[in-house]
């Protein structure tokens, strides 16, 4: 099945706004970045984001007792690096949804890698400092963005034709993202999808355990795991 407007060849941008509602509140929230906005084709595989390009790389950079993005958007089987830019250990792992890995502990300037071979959320944490957190999201499309402050995203370069909008926030509950999808024809010179509200719950995993499962105990004062 091919959209009526649907012309190969021409691209197209595709704008919105999201707006983080608060569950307490109800207004609108003052910050709405990080909400990642991708489109899916429905009748062209032509334009599905292919794993291995050898242009691609891809990093979560650990520094400052901080991962670098804090959201990083990769194609399935995409290989991420997870550099240690910090003067002390860290233990990357991810146990929840998603693919599930642990780094073990490695050195200042060392470097670990992940392949994210199916799609889906990964959340990221250090199990020696529980403040660091990040999420590696894993789709089939080439075709995304992560929203300002203000809400607002545009995705260029978008060939005309069905799509599945597909939203994800990480204060979002999952019930509420799979609401939001749809599906949009996109199609003419341009698409405005509008303003796209979504509940917003506070930090979901706020009070993650550590790889074992197990509240964090406090970090040790000894050089290479807190200092240099």
């Amino acid at each position: 099945m091919v959209s009526s407007g649907a012309l190969w060849g021409q691209s197209l941008t595709v704008k919105g706004r999201v707006t983080l509602v608060g569950a307490v509140t109800g207004k609108p929230d003052a910050d709405n970045s990080q909400a990642v906005v991708w489109l899916t084709s429905l009748d062209d595989p032509r334009v599905a984001w292919k794993p291995g390009n050898p242009t691609a790389h891809f990093q979560l950079v650990q520094k400052d007792k901080r991962f670098r993005p804090h959201i990083l958007v990769v194609p399935v089987g995409a290989v991420v690096e997870f550099p240690n830019r910090d003067p002390f250990f860290h233990n990357v792992f991810s146990l929840f949804d998603g693919k599930r890995f642990d780094l073990g502990l490695y050195e200042a300037g060392a470097t670990k890698t992940v392949t994210f071979n199916a799609p889906g959320v990964s959340y990221i944490f250090c199990n020696i400092h529980p403040e660091m957190s990040a999420v590696v999201l894993a789709i089939r499309s080439p075709y995304y963005a992560i929203s300002k402050p203000a809400g607002d995203f545009a995705i260029a370069n978008v060939p005309a034709g069905l799509y599945r909008l597909n939203v994800w926030q990480e204060r979002c509950p999952p019930e509420a993202l799979k609401t939001a999808a749809r599906v949009v024809d996109v199609s003419g010179s341009a698409l405005t999808l509008g303003e796209i509200r979504l509940p917003e719950s506070g930090d979901l995993l706020a009070k993650h355990k550590n790889k074992y499962g197990q509240t964090y105990e406090p970090v040790p004062s000894t050089p290479g795991y807190d200092q240099p």
